[in-house]
């Protein structure tokens, strides 16, 4: 294999490309981003570089150096128009590219709204990209009224960010509460009562209509009619694995990018890796969208590359920066039927499957979060009453 090129230059790409070089392949390693500038930290644009605290430069992963000095052919503004499988050239504007192997590390794209009800109005944003919160900082001035469309984490965090800088926020949620794909009624709560406690109004079970305006953004329309001033609006409704590409070009797609547990898609040549893959998992299909798994990932499918032939097993951790308070997470809560709740100096929740722990959300508790991690990652079953004594030490029950 003389040469590798890689298509998306996120987190994925950029340590998937690294990761073939520390392995030792000698060959040719193109990386191609659609954005202007090098590979770049996502987590940070909402909040230390939203906030003002973090230079551009310091958002990149690596010295655009870096790139040059090992070899790798980076190109920025690089669109790729189509993927050949029959000839393996990935096709770009007036260029075609050879590939020995291909990854696809294209990332996801945020959901947005559709143009018949505004949200294609200047003054609505949303957060993915560089260029996406460069274009809503400008709006981010003490006193300005900005409405959040969904009460995930994506907006949770805008929102926190915007009610730090002296704006007046408030979140929509269709849901009963905040957070409900995602974490249990009792971190929705203490978020909530956070959020709260900052002056920003969360309104639950309420449904966008309409944004208004004609030329610009000038409030909403809720579904039952009422209307909210707004000087701009944020949308932060999830995002969607960006598969155009790989669904062009005929390769199976199952909630992603459908690879085998290797990170193999349905051409044997053409991997991928990322928020647009989605891999084996008990019995199913799993996708995760994280940092973690996004260099974890990458990571395997290069080692895979090259011959390593290593199944994917995912170790899962998040966080999420709200206000002065970083929820971590650990493992993945789905299926879970309790959570034992451990107020000591800090709060956190432990979700159990049966007798088995499989994650904790720990807010403000770097601690517990630690300890949780490594009973997971061990397949400890810690005692739940013990758990909830804020009198027992969590690293006597890991030694246990």
């Amino acid at each position: 294999m003389k040469n590798i090129v890689v298509v998306g230059a996120g987190q994925a790409g950029a340590s998937l490309v690294a990761r073939l070089r520390a392995k030792g392949f000698d060959g040719a390693i193109t990386l191609l981003g659609e954005e202007p500038v090098p590979p770049y930290q996502r987590p940070p644009l909402s909040k230390g570089y939203l906030l003002g605290d973090m230079a551009l430069e310091r958002l990149f992963l690596r010295p655009e150096s870096f790139y040059a000095d090992q070899g790798i052919d980076l190109r920025m503004d690089a669109r790729v128009r189509a993927i050949d499988r029959a000839a393996k050239t990935v096709v770009l504007e007036g260029e075609t590219l050879p590939y020995d192997a291909l990854a696809l590390t294209t990332g996801s794209a945020p959901r947005r709204l559709p143009a018949s009800i505004g949200g294609d109005l200047p003054g609505v944003h949303t957060v993915r990209g560089l260029a996406d919160v460069d274009a809503m900082a400008e709006d981010f001035r003490p006193g300005a009224r900005v409405v959040i469309v969904g009460g995930g984490y994506i907006g949770l965090e805008a929102a926190a960010v915007a009610a730090k800088r002296g704006l007046d926020v408030t979140v929509l949620e269709m849901a009963p509460r905040i957070l409900a794909r995602v974490a249990a009624p009792e971190t929705a709560e203490a978020i909530h009562t956070l959020h709260a406690a900052h002056g920003v109004r969360i309104l639950t079970e309420t449904a966008l209509a309409q944004i208004d305006g004609t030329d610009r953004v000038t409030g909403v329309t809720l579904a039952d009619d009422s209307q909210l001033p707004a000087d701009f609006v944020i949308v932060g409704i999830g995002i969607a694995p960006a598969t155009d590409l790989a669904e062009a070009a005929g390769l199976t797609l199952d909630n992603g990018i459908a690879t085998d547990a290797q990170g193999r898609s349905s051409d044997p040549a053409i991997w991928a890796a990322g928020d647009c893959a989605s891999f084996p998992w008990q019995g199913g299909r799993l996708r995760l969208e994280s940092v973690q798994n996004a260099i974890d990932q990458a990571e395997c499918v290069a080692d895979n590359m090259l011959g390593a032939c290593c199944d994917y097993v995912p170790m899962p951790w998040f966080w999420s920066d709200q206000y002065d308070m970083k929820l971590q997470i650990a493992g993945l809560n789905m299926g879970y039927d309790r959570v034992v709740v451990r107020q000591a100096q800090a709060r956190s929740h432990w979700y159990f499957k049966g007798d088995a722990l499989i994650s904790v959300d720990a807010l403000g508790d770097p601690r517990a979060y630690m300890v949780g991690k490594r009973m997971i990652e061990q397949g400890m079953t810690p005692d739940a009453n013990a758990l909830a004594d804020p009198a027992t030490d969590l690293k006597a029950l890991l030694r246990a």
